[in-house]
């Protein structure tokens, strides 16, 4: 029976380049000379240090900047809360998003059921196996969830005949 997996997975080589790429700018650029601005990443977060919010907004649109050259969706990111972080300081992390949250896997499944289409959509860990008679009918689901579930970066794969 052919069947395909729905996921949520970020390349964290491609976002870490993007980090160190974007650490590299700042270090270099006039305008963070002498000030605080960082950008750090461990595991799946990002961390973002400056001087004030300005600046952590300048750091935020370079590090956009560096993540859409290397082809990776900025929606994996959830921007946390700006935090002061002692002295004149301030912070904000960013949490890269890995797996699909349950709430958002039954909305999926229930869309896929009220379809109508001849496919089964069963949830599995953090993410959603689709699987239906034929491959036809597998494509028009893939349509239906990437049409209805666009604020997430959803990637189809494990595609099986």
């Amino acid at each position: 029976m052919p069947s395909f997996d729905t996921v949520c997975e970020p390349n964290m080589v491609e976002v870490r380049n993007a980090v160190d790429n974007a650490a590299k700018e700042i270090g270099t650029r006039f305008d963070f000379k002498g000030t605080s601005a960082a950008i750090e990443i461990k595991e799946k977060e990002i961390t973002l240090t400056g001087d004030a919010d300005f600046q952590l907004q300048q750091i935020m649109d370079v590090l956009m900047g560096k993540l859409a050259k290397r082809n990776v969706d900025v929606r994996f990111l959830d921007k946390g809360e700006v935090q002061k972080a002692g002295g004149d300081k301030v912070k904000q992390v960013l949490k890269v998003r890995n797996g699909i949250e349950s709430e958002q896997a039954k909305k999926i499944q229930k869309l896929i059921k009220d379809s109508k289409l001849k496919v089964q959509a069963s949830i599995q860990g953090d993410a959603v196996r689709v699987t239906g008679k034929d491959r036809d009918v597998l494509q028009e689901a893939i349509a239906l969830v990437r049409k209805e579930m666009s604020e997430l970066p959803l990637s189809f794969n494990n595609f099986r005949d």
